[in-house]
């Protein structure tokens, strides 16, 4: 999946505001197609990833985690270029079949960036995700390591 050639990224002690810089950082050097994959266990830090990237790529309105409803879709302006900004959250999948597959499709145009939150019934369909890993370090900081396509434009 994250190819041998990418560099792994790694940072530590974040607490949330640098969280959300990296973030940040992260959500300048994506491109439209580009697929995110966040690990991490419950409370790590991925929605509120989420919530400072999309914000970086122009959304306006709050972002709040689609735990309950597979996935939530906001519209953004990068460059003067409309974006769709998508954020899944698979939590409640046990394994992805065939029409499901089709669906994830759906989020995975060349007009969006995807966030995809519990992403493991899904890697075996996903080309090339970039994945950031949250991990608690103490109750108030995490660490995080980015590889794939955006760790190689971090750098």
């Amino acid at each position: 999946m994250v190819g041998t050639k990418d560099p792994a990224l790694k940072f530590a002690g974040l607490d949330e505001a640098a969280l959300a810089d990296l973030a940040a950082r992260v959500a300048a050097v994506l491109a439209p197609g580009d697929v995110v994959v966040l690990s991490g266990e419950v409370g790590a830090g991925k929605t509120t990833f989420v919530r400072a990237a999309a914000r970086t790529l122009g959304v306006g309105e709050r972002v709040t985690s689609p735990t309950y409803q597979f996935a939530r879709g906001y519209e953004a302006e990068v460059r003067g270029r409309p974006l769709t900004v998508n954020h899944l959250d698979l939590y409640r999948l046990e394994g992805i079949e065939a029409p499901d597959v089709l669906e994830i499709d759906d989020y995975l145009g060349e007009d969006a960036v995807t966030f995809i939150e519990w992403a493991e019934p899904a890697l075996g369909v996903l080309k090339r995700p970039t994945v950031v890993e949250l991990d608690h370090e103490t109750p108030g900081t995490r660490r995080v390591t980015v590889t794939g396509p955006v760790a190689g434009r971090l750098c």
